[in-house]
């Protein structure tokens, strides 16, 4: 840990909903590295609230995958899980039901955080439970706030009833929207990139950029998540949370300072400028998919429609494809594209800032137009890092030029291995920074924005384009970007890169 960042105050982490998967899988071992990292001292506490039998040596046996001798308990890691487990505890009881409250009224004071991993339908009953008993009434020796994962709402009319209904008991101040993606060190890195280089600002508008890609691509399929996955989507599950947290934070004006109310008010003012369409531009700027059986990395995919809990007659859209438009100044006229899909060629999430192409080129045999266009990749996972794709005279005799990319990975500068991407959004939640969380009114902004979407999909009879498992998408997605005489940023799978 940097010696400038200082630990955590004392802190109880309440965690509704203990022995779930998120508990397990993510919240644990993040608490475990800052745990490691000295991020949060021995006054921090961990209880967890949940409907499953146990107590607090059920909870850490169920939690303590670093306690494992010859295996992740072996190292600091192992050293710190042996450290903080004497301090997790167990609340077992219906956290829909008033007696849970009391009880936990009776184990928790000073500085406490409520962890919401629990199914979206429960967060404002926790809330309204929270406040009836008293639990969110702040003292000058004690901060209460709340974590509420995604996702916040399922389209605009219920995310403007849940925030008002949680507004109406708690201040915004006392509010952590989380998304994870943001807990990234490169999606934090990009507002550096821009206002930390001049020469990166100072490119960064119209008048140079022809257009913005932000993909978020996924080699897994919908598995056992069927029951779930069919009354969500691929649009409600990743578009108006992670892939417009991205668009904001490329689209953004420079903020007055770095509080987190400046940065929050500038991303807000993007997602409010993204063009809300007409039904028929809807249907022209939109692209809905569904994968078929295939191989993904030689591995046999069945057709969305086969995974279990999935009508056989469904719908429901395993891919996206998106043509928006910002609506000011520095981006007028500027595409952004936006994609995201399940079961395909590979994991890759990245920003593709595609350049206008040279105005003239007096190359010997070499027109403007065929030379390829500089184009920035931010790349957020899994190969972390930025490449630039520039132009550079081929070595020999002839002037001739090709194209070649600079990259930056921050695996060969840094060591950010082992990091969950949750450390940093725990940590800010407990000393109270909320740079990396949602506001209101940028959640129903983008809400909004992809409401046309929702209610065309909703009343269209037709079938999501079909696109074969391990495959980029429907054609249709490449027509959407073939209309503006663009193509989509090729993949690259995880150590490779495309020119």
């Amino acid at each position: 840990m940097s010696k400038s960042v200082k630990p955590a105050p004392p802190t109880t982490l309440v965690i509704f909903g203990a022995f779930g998967d998120l508990t397990r899988r993510l919240l644990m071992p993040a608490l475990i590295n800052m745990t490691r990292l000295g991020l949060v001292g021995n006054d921090f506490h961990v209880l967890g609230v949940g409907i499953d039998e146990g107590n607090d040596q059920s909870l850490r046996e169920a939690l303590g995958t670093f306690d494992a001798k010859g295996g992740e308990g072996d190292g600091e890691k192992g050293d710190a899980w042996a450290r903080l487990k004497d301090r997790v505890g167990y609340l077992q009881g219906d956290f829909t039901k008033d007696d849970v409250f009391e009880q936990l009224k009776a184990r928790v004071n000073g500085n406490v955080a409520f962890y919401f991993a629990v199914p979206a339908k429960f967060f404002g009953t926790i809330v309204d439970k929270l406040a009836d008993h008293g639990l969110m009434a702040e003292t000058p020796h004690g901060f209460r706030r709340i974590a509420i994962e995604k996702p916040f709402g399922h389209d605009l009319a219920s995310a403007r009833d849940l925030n008002a209904r949680i507004l109406a008991r708690v201040s915004e101040a006392q509010i952590y929207r989380i998304d994870h993606f943001l807990g990234k060190e490169t999606v934090q890195n990009i507002m550096t990139a821009r206002f930390a280089n001049m020469m990166i600002e100072r490119v960064w508008n119209s008048d140079c950029i022809a257009h913005v890609q932000i993909t978020a691509a996924e080699t897994v399929d919908v598995g056992t998540r069927g029951k779930f996955y069919d009354g969500t989507g691929a649009l409600r599950d990743m578009v108006p949370n992670h892939l417009f947290q991205l668009l904001a934070m490329v689209a953004m004006e420079p903020p007055a300072s770095f509080d987190a109310e400046a940065i929050r008010n500038e991303k807000g003012k993007v997602l409010k400028a993204v063009r809300v369409y007409s039904p028929g531009k809807a249907k022209r700027n939109g692209v809905r998919g569904q994968y078929t059986a295939g191989k993904v990395k030689g591995v046999d995919v069945p057709a969305y429609t086969a995974s279990p809990d999935v009508a056989p007659d469904s719908r429901t859209e395993t891919y996206v494809a998106l043509k928006l438009m910002v609506d000011t100044w520095r981006w007028a006229g500027v595409p952004f594209y936006l994609r995201t899909g399940k079961a395909m060629t590979c994991r890759d999430t990245e920003i593709a800032i595609t350049f206008k192409p040279v105005p003239f080129a007096s190359f010997p045999g070499a027109a403007a137009d065929m030379l390829p266009p500089n184009r920035l990749i931010i790349q957020i996972q899994p190969d972390e890092g930025l490449s630039m794709d520039i132009n550079i005279k081929r070595p020999g005799l002839e002037v001739a030029t090709a194209p070649i990319a600079l990259d930056f990975r921050y695996a060969d500068e840094f060591d950010i291995g082992h990091l969950t991407g949750y450390e940093s959004l725990i940590y800010d939640l407990f000393v109270g920074d909320q740079t990396l969380f949602q506001r209101a009114d940028a959640i129903e902004a983008g809400w909004a924005a992809v409401q046309p979407f929702l209610d065309l999909w909703a009343h269209d009879a037709g079938m999501p384009e079909p696109y074969e498992a391990g495959t980029l998408g429907p054609a249709a997605a490449d027509a959407l970007l073939a209309h503006d005489d663009h193509t989509w940023h090729e993949l690259a799978p995880a150590g490779q890169t495309v020119p």
